[in-house]
């Protein structure tokens, strides 16, 4: 029999710690062994239980989860699911958990940045019993600080343009945070339009997104009802909205959709792969990176159908090995890459003459949210 994956709850709520642990003791593939009140007592139970999984609520007393996570992923990292009442003032906090290696973040019932305000607390053990198989195959390593330098160089394009209709989409989930982050810091200034989902809550894209421009020195912001594409510019679909590209008088736009879920997600990397490929794939190339489950590896395979250049990261590199692998799966990516080669796959597959890109200077990227 398989082992079972083992889960530690910390929350400060007793009656969610009780709701949490009824949520994930129905599986039979998964077990709680404990649960504790506040970090302190969190440390004890890791160093005695060794769980394979944390679930942590980030405001608690005695010393908020911010500070426990930074700590835990220093000195003993294990996979961390983020489980909090996040209001709006509180996504660059818990973007910052990302940041700092939490796999992923979910948001309370009834909080103010849950899905129309309603989800349920079925609808977040559909989530979290999902969240944790995921986090348990996740790739975790020690950080001694957040990934403020990214290390290497900035590619910096010798051609003066990129072909007419040049465009860029990718698609991440769990992990995709720092993997986005990793390429749009290797971008060049007149890197062509590029448009990005990731399986994100709604309300943390726009402090993403100012997070990536600011140390990227790109424009990158959360894309709105109707935008239209330009070189330099990156868009990021806000949570709980499809972003797909359209025509509009005869120019490419990208556009926002209250469509239905695909692939369980909204929004989602099927939707804007596809939206591209039946608007025109030529000169395009998308990417799959980390995350769990399939989405984006369809609309993947619609692209590389229609002309484009398509890219999986790799194995060794991705917090979660899923859409990746169920891209490579299907034959939907012509190459699969480390992460930090994508960037510069990207480029080559653009460029007129692929040997042309040239690494000009170093770039110095920092910044804190």
């Amino acid at each position: 029999m398989p082992q079972k994956t083992r889960v530690l709850v910390v929350d400060d709520s007793a009656i969610f710690r009780r709701v949490l642990t009824g949520m994930l003791s129905d599986q039979p593939d998964i077990e709680v062994i404990g649960s504790a009140p506040d970090p302190f007592a969190a440390r004890d139970l890791i160093l005695e239980l060794r769980p394979d999984v944390l679930t942590l609520d980030l405001e608690m007393p005695r010393m908020d989860g911010l500070a426990f996570l930074k700590r835990l992923m220093r000195y003993r990292p294990l996979p961390v699911i983020v489980i909090s009442s996040i209001a709006p003032t509180g996504c660059r906090i818990a973007l910052e958990a990302l940041r700092l290696g939490a796999v992923e973040v979910l948001v309370k019932p009834g909080g103010p940045l849950s899905p129309s305000g309603t989800l349920s607390v079925d609808e977040l053990g559909d989530q979290l019993v999902k969240t944790v198989r995921a986090a348990a195959r996740a790739k975790v390593v020690a950080r001694h600080a957040p990934p403020e330098q990214v290390s290497g160089v900035r590619p910096q394009a010798s051609i003066t343009s990129f072909p007419g209709q040049s465009l860029i989409v990718i698609g991440a989930s769990t992990g995709g945070v720092d993997a986005i982050r990793e390429i749009v810091v290797r971008l060049p200034a007149n890197c062509p339009p590029t448009l990005v989902v990731q399986h994100i809550p709604k309300g943390f894209t726009r402090p993403f997104a100012e997070y990536l421009s600011r140390i990227s020195g790109l424009e990158v912001r959360e894309a709105g009802n109707v935008e239209e594409l330009a070189s330099g510019r990156i868009l990021i679909a806000p949570g709980d909205s499809h972003l797909e590209l359209r025509g509009t008088n005869g120019k490419r736009c990208a556009m926002l959709s209250n469509a239905a879920p695909c692939n369980h997600h909204r929004p989602s990397i099927d939707v804007l792969f596809q939206s591209v490929a039946r608007y025109s794939a030529k000169h395009v190339v998308g990417v799959v990176l980390t995350g769990m489950g399939a989405d984006g590896a369809e609309g993947l395979l619609a692209l590389r159908k229609g002309g484009a250049a398509t890219i999986a990261q790799d194995k060794e590199s991705s917090v979660v090995y899923g859409m990746p692998a169920e891209a490579v799966r299907i034959g939907a990516a012509q190459t699969v890459l480390p992460l930090k080669d994508i960037a510069g796959g990207i480029l080559s597959a653009l460029a007129p003459e692929p040997a042309a890109l040239t690494v000009a200077r170093k770039t110095q990227l920092g910044g804190s949210l």
